[in-house]
């Protein structure tokens, strides 16, 4: 699929986990791009008018979902970027690139964990609202902040969540503990598990898949500049178990190729 390239309108930007005055995630409700199709794990480029000249590069963002009327994505301000993004309004005009990469595979017979860490589980909630079997699908997420910062009700409403915060020591000892016990059990389903999150967390889940045999996709969390496979700032290694017809002696770019990769294909 070719990105198409469009400016939108801001309909809203709302807050979660807000905290007095201040909050760092936010909702960003746009009005819906003419696509015909997309897949929950692809992503847009975005890049707001009020970026102007001291913000050239646009910024990528995993698409959260897409309703008739709306696309939603959820970002934390972590720069100058999202910090410029967080001070949105209604109205406000947005240039968007997409849908780029490429998504998740949804096989709606096949029970499917999905496994979030932080901002990872965005582009699940898109996922479990397209899924035609929900009751095929369980999440287990883990997270640092307070479970209000995150579109978890928006999940929850459509499978089981099982949530683990990491605050003191021995939390993420737990998580990962759990997180091997739920992918022993989709393994002896002959399931399905789907990844998103931070490298470290990443590099665990696909460890686990690579240890019990069990098919999993990873949506890898890259740095992107242009989101189109030109700059080759997001580039990955492969392994041999990369398509032969398309393999290359160099890495491959993760916008183009990716972000979804099957976890045997990709070194991390």
């Amino acid at each position: 699929m070719q990105p198409n390239s469009c400016e939108l309108k801001v309909l809203d930007l709302v807050p979660f986990g807000q905290t007095g005055s201040a909050s760092r995630f936010f909702a960003l409700r746009l009005t819906r791009p003419a696509w015909e199709t997309w897949r929950p794990g692809q992503f847009v480029m975005l890049r707001p008018r009020n970026f102007g000249l001291d913000i050239p590069w646009a910024r990528p963002f995993g698409i959260c979902h897409m309703t008739t009327r709306h696309m939603i994505c959820f970002f934390q301000v972590r720069g100058r970027g999202t910090q410029r993004m967080a001070e949105l309004r209604h109205g406000d005009i947005v240039r968007v690139w997409g849908p780029l990469g490429r998504g998740f595979v949804m096989e709606q017979d096949t029970p499917t964990l999905l496994l979030a860490g932080g901002m990872g589980i965005v582009p699940f909630v898109g996922y479990v609202n397209l899924h035609p079997k929900p009751w095929n699908v369980t999440m287990l997420f883990g997270h640092r902040e307070h479970i209000s910062c995150y579109p978890v009700d928006s999940i929850n409403e459509h499978v089981p969540v099982d949530s683990l915060r990491e605050q003191e020591n021995g939390d993420l000892d737990n998580f990962i503990y759990t997180i091997q016990e739920r992918m022993r059990d989709i393994a002896d389903q002959k399931g399905l598990v789907l990844a998103c999150g931070p490298t470290p967390f990443m590099r665990t889940v696909q460890a686990f898949a690579t240890e019990m045999g069990v098919r999993c996709q990873l949506s890898l969390e890259n740095r992107m500049a242009c989101g189109v496979g030109a700059c080759l700032g997001c580039v990955t290694r492969t392994t041999k178990a990369w398509p032969v017809e398309t393999r290359r002696e160099s890495p491959v770019q993760v916008c183009t190729h990716g972000p979804v990769f099957w976890a045997d294909q990709v070194e991390l």
